[in-house]
């Protein structure tokens, strides 16, 4: 069971809010998420009491974004544990809710596998318990260093392609404190160019079919005080065409041991306008998220979302109406093509921005050495 209570939040900076926290009132450990879904109208806290409340979480977006999923599922298999139900049933329940986010898997085992340690130590389920959570808290700490660490890296990568400032930077989906324990990825490079006084514009994609672009990342940026601007996806092509551009930053859901990187449906077609009008495409995202048992782009499951969330338009203050709930937008009926994501070759990505370093050209042998510890930065010129 999941309880949900609607509060409105007070006007706070963007890097405070509470995307993700653990709670322990007197009736039992929760999870506390800020529901992204009803963002930017209202901030609204969803309680999960177990882990299936927190994978229909998942499945509904109310909590997304690759590093965040990653911690959201570690807290997931601890919740279980503390809360007395089986964690090897709840650890694959929450591997299944996003099967393209590889941050997710890696939350999930690692918390699992610190809870098996302590039994196999010998310690008592209670004690167990607290083993995984203190690895989701772990992990959720270091996704805040690592997020920092990102951000610097990219920073220094934009000012050495870019000299001189000025940076007007496309991005697309949501990349910040919504998505991580930190400042985020993508947006947290942004951000710190902001606060840098070295970005000039922010371009933010809407991102269909969710509008994660202008629902969350138009929200943070507000909270920021950055120079933003909302644009249709496809009006993306016509910023390039007019030299609006700089560079194209993006985050990622899994990245391929070649390279090939999965992100939010929409970022495969800006790395070919950014080839075509040589804007450096750039995409940040934490080690976790290079999957070295994913061989390719081709072998990325590309998670497959409802039709109605193209056919319905949906917002907290909109009545219900066709069957996903939303104001029907197409015909009844109508049919729609909706991936969550799309894969871009490495060879359109300029660079990939990790805690450890930045790997480009993009290619198995520089994302092995990111993996094995090693910081690159073998810049093409």
């Amino acid at each position: 069971m999941a309880d949900q209570d609607a509060h409105t939040g007070e006007r706070r900076h963007a890097t405070e809010i509470p995307a993700i926290r653990w709670e322990e009132p007197p009736e039992g450990p929760v999870l506390v998420l800020l529901d992204q879904t009803r963002l930017p109208a209202e901030e609204v806290e969803f309680v999960c009491t177990d882990a299936s409340a927190l994978v229909g979480a998942i499945r509904s977006l109310a909590v997304r974004g690759a590093p965040l999923l990653g911690i959201a599922g570690a807290y997931g298999v601890a919740l279980a544990a503390a809360r007395g139900f089986d964690v090897d049933e709840a650890a694959d329940a929450l591997q299944g809710a996003r099967p393209t986010a590889v941050n997710l898997s890696v939350g999930v085992r690692r918390a699992r596998a610190a809870h098996r340690a302590a039994l196999a130590a010998g310690a008592d389920p209670q004690r167990a318990a607290a083993a995984a959570l203190a690895a989701a808290r772990a992990l959720h700490r270091e996704d805040a260093e690592a997020s920092a660490r990102m951000a610097g890296h990219g920073l220094a990568l934009l000012d050495e392609l870019l000299p001189g400032g000025g940076h007007r930077i496309l991005t697309h989906c949501n990349t910040g404190s919504l998505v991580s324990g930190g400042e985020g990825t993508a947006f947290a490079v942004a951000l710190v160019a902001h606060r840098e006084g070295r970005l000039r514009r922010l371009w933010v994609d809407e991102t269909r079919p969710l509008l994660q672009g202008a629902r969350l990342t138009a929200y943070e940026a507000a909270r920021s005080g950055m120079a933003y601007t909302l644009l249709t996806d496809n009006a993306a092509g016509s910023l390039f065409a007019a030299g609006e551009v700089d560079a194209v930053l993006i985050g990622a859901d899994r990245i391929a041991a070649d390279g090939s990187v999965a992100n939010k449906v929409g970022s495969y077609p800006l790395a070919v306008l950014a080839r075509y009008h040589h804007v450096p495409f750039i995409v940040v995202a934490p080690v976790t998220t290079v999957d070295p048992d994913t061989p390719g782009g081709a072998s990325i499951e590309v998670e497959q979302r409802p039709g109605y969330e193209v056919t319905e338009i949906t917002a907290p203050q909109v009545p219900v109406g066709g069957p996903g709930g939303g104001v029907p937008v197409a015909p009844l009926g109508a049919q729609a093509y909706n991936p969550a994501f799309d894969v871009t070759p490495p060879e359109l990505v300029t660079a990939i921005v990790t805690e450890a370093g930045v790997a480009s050209p993009v290619t198995a042998a520089s994302l092995a050495e990111l993996l094995s510890g090693q910081v690159v930065q073998r810049l093409e010129t």
